[in-house]
């Protein structure tokens, strides 16, 4: 769940896989032709760039339980957001019910809105899975952003699958110190990429005070300028994101669904 500027933090708002079962396969190479395949077996070998990735479905489950970003049903965050220029926004995200089929997964929606004022700024649904092993992979969005009450612009939706657009991982089942991964991919819209800082860090937030959270940095190459670092707590998710330039989105409330 995250938008590019204060950018990661909206439209896009927002592996360890063992040998054992070749769950998840990267398909080497960057030409039309596949030159190989490659397990995702170490904290080296999670999707990268624009490498494509065949998922299969039959390896993912309904529940998304990974402890740092945990999307059941009903759960409901509310965050305030305070950009670079000073203004505050309220941003709503909830987990829906129903479910999207993508590349056979059953995805779970969740439903992120973004107000100033009372008034929509930006509609969205993302669209997520949890593999077997536990790692959560980022399958798409459809965004609108609003200006005075009217869709103005739905630039950065994708969905993996489509049109060269291909998933990413936005929890991994094992986060550990140094991993790095790309959270999505379409090339010149969508091309978020993060990596571990720390599984060790503190946060404190209008909700309460976080130990032992997990600490990443999120960039994309399209705006080189941008960086967040984002703080995920123990059976929360994402409780503190920090924008270079002094951007700050902060959980000010929690219900956990089932």
């Amino acid at each position: 769940m995250h938008a590019a500027s204060f950018a990661l933090l909206r439209a896009r708002r927002t592996r360890l896989l063992y040998a054992i079962v070749p769950l998840v396969v990267v398909l080497a190479g960057c030409g039309g032709r596949d030159s190989g395949t490659k397990n995702f077996a170490g904290p080296q070998d999670l999707p990268q760039g624009s490498e494509p990735v065949s998922l299969d479905a039959s390896s993912f489950i309904r529940r998304i339980d990974n402890p740092y970003w945990p999307l059941l049903p009903g759960s409901r965050w509310v965050y305030s957001e305070t950009d670079t220029d000073g203004s505050t926004q309220r941003v709503e995200v909830t987990v829906q019910a129903q479910t999207k089929k993508i590349l056979g997964i059953g995805a779970t929606v969740v439903h992120d809105v973004v107000t100033e004022d009372g008034r929509v700024t930006e509609d969205t649904y993302d669209w997520y899975g949890q593999d077997e092993r536990g790692n959560v992979w980022y399958l798409g969005e459809d965004t609108k952003e609003y200006e005075e009450g009217k869709p103005a612009s739905t630039e950065g939706s994708w969905e993996a699958g489509v049109d060269g657009e291909h998933p990413g991982i936005v929890m991994p089942a094992h986060p550990r110190q140094g991993m790095a991964y790309r959270q999505e991919y379409l090339k010149g819209e969508a091309e978020d990429r993060a990596r571990i800082l720390s599984v060790d860090e503190r946060a404190e937030v209008p909700y309460g005070s976080f130990a032992h959270a997990v600490k990443t940095a999120e960039t994309t190459p399209l705006e080189p300028d941008v960086l967040e670092h984002k703080y995920y707590a123990k059976g929360v998710g994402v409780v503190l994101t920090v924008a270079k330039g002094g951007g700050r989105e902060e959980l000010l409330s929690f219900r956990r669904g089932r």
